[in-house]
């Protein structure tokens, strides 16, 4: 598996892959479904190492559009079959929902396939059931990237989807990428108004030092009115999977019921 939203899908359906690109990031940005440790790391996402595929000889490759011009090459180590929930029609949500069930349907798990369906559905709802009707700031959902920049995330992308179904308003309704998501400046952040942010670890060292060191940062609204706390990592280019992580995470810090969370506190973040 080259690609971690299609891996978390296949965990998912309770498959374990034979082997699955950079085991190690896996475990540190998508974290669950969590990876056993007898997977193979067969080397980086975006160049597959065909002799150990070989080697291996999976009974089934699945990989996304990025790598098709290579799919007669897969083709010859075992079946291959391309999965998208990033395409430039957009409407990941449906798209991860597709994907989900013709990777069921591709591995005669289709009752799996439907029941994850269903226990991811109730997840959302209970979500928005807990974190409840009342109003609400609008959320802006970021990584930071480094001391200066953040990935924000818009309607195009699986979280903005989440956003929607828990009933909670994106503060970012500006131009996104094909993965649903913009590159900003922190400083275009200011006219966010009266959103909180939520940010999503890991973050880089040195995006640490923003908190406490920038003056930029400190004036910003929601820092002012103390709105900032941290979600744990979940995968922005992931399917039904990651819809669900952050469902979860979401209604655990909007309603303080999160054991990792991260208050402001005069421009500092501390982790209680």
């Amino acid at each position: 598996m080259f690609d971690w939203g299609l891996a978390e899908t296949l965990l998912g359906l309770g498959v374990t892959p034979v082997t699955v690109a950079e085991t190690g990031g896996y475990r540190d940005w998508v974290v669950e479904p969590s990876l056993p440790t007898g997977v193979i790391d067969c080397g980086l996402r975006i160049e597959p190492n065909f002799e150990l595929l070989a080697a291996i000889r999976p009974d089934v490759i699945f990989i996304t559009p990025e790598l098709a011009p290579l799919h007669a090459a897969f083709a010859r180590i075992a079946p291959t079959q391309t999965l998208a929930i990033y395409t430039p029609d957009g409407a990941p949500w449906d798209k991860a929902r597709e994907a989900l069930t013709a990777m069921a349907g591709i591995l005669g798990r289709e009752a799996e396939g439907a029941a994850l369906l269903a226990r991811v559905d109730a997840t959302i709802a209970a979500a928005r059931e807990r974190i409840g009707p009342a109003p609400r700031p609008p959320v802006l959902l970021v990584n930071f990237m480094d001391r200066r920049h953040v990935r924000i995330y818009g309607l195009g992308s699986i979280f903005g989807a989440v956003l929607e179904r828990l009933g909670l308003a994106n503060a970012y309704g500006g131009w996104t990428s094909f993965w649903g998501f913009a590159t900003l400046g922190i400083e275009h952040l200011a006219a966010s108004g009266d959103a909180q942010l939520l940010y999503f670890e890991p973050i880089p060292e040195e995006a640490r030092a923003t908190f406490a060191e920038r003056p930029l940062w400190k004036a910003l609204p929601f820092v002012q009115r103390g709105r900032v706390a941290a979600l744990p990592p979940v995968w922005s280019f992931g399917g039904v999977m990651a819809a669900e992580r952050l469902a979860r995470a979401l209604s655990e810090r909007l309603t303080a019921g999160g054991a990792a969370s991260a208050e402001m506190h005069g421009g500092e973040v501390r982790h209680e």
